[in-house]
């Protein structure tokens, strides 16, 4: 799965769960000599659906990356080789509450497109790297839709 959704109440230990995770995964890949792997954390409930995806600019028509899509963009890079350095996996985890907005707009990342699309018309494919990671306290917010395209684990 590429999408993934670890869901419980807050102090049960999500983040610890990610985190150990990812490290056994390092410590895994360092004695094969594979790749490196890390995660880029933010809460999407802490900021508005423009600043998580971007925004055009009215006056000028440029558009600027929201925190969401300039995370995005960063992961694409450090999951392909480039300039004889090896890919790496990195994994986007958004945590915080789910919120009906900004969680419909991931729904084809989350589905077999896996594409992130903005409204300035950009469309980002997700590399085979690449994981978008959830950890909110429930699902209240969510869809049938969304929570059907996640692997999703419930913490006590």
């Amino acid at each position: 799965r590429h999408g993934l959704m670890v869901v419980g109440p807050a102090g049960v230990g999500k983040s610890n769960i990610y985190n150990m995770i990812l490290k056994s995964l390092c410590d895994i890949e360092e004695k094969l000599g594979g790749m490196k792997h890390s995660d880029m954390r933010m809460n999407p409930k802490a900021i508005t659906a423009a600043q998580m995806f971007g925004r055009l600019d009215a006056g000028t028509g440029d558009w600027h990356d929201g925190v969401f899509s300039a995370l995005w963009r960063l992961a694409v890079q450090k999951t392909r080789k480039q300039d004889g350095k090896k890919a790496q996996s990195v994994w986007l985890v958004c945590d915080g509450p789910v919120d009906a907005i900004w969680i419909e707009n991931l729904n084809t990342v989350l589905d077999d497109n896996k594409l992130l699309t903005l409204a300035s018309g950009d469309r980002l494919n997700m590399t085979e790297n690449m994981k978008v990671c959830f950890e909110p306290e429930n699902l209240n917010n969510a869809s049938p839709a969304t929570v059907s395209r996640a692997g999703i684990v419930y913490v006590s």
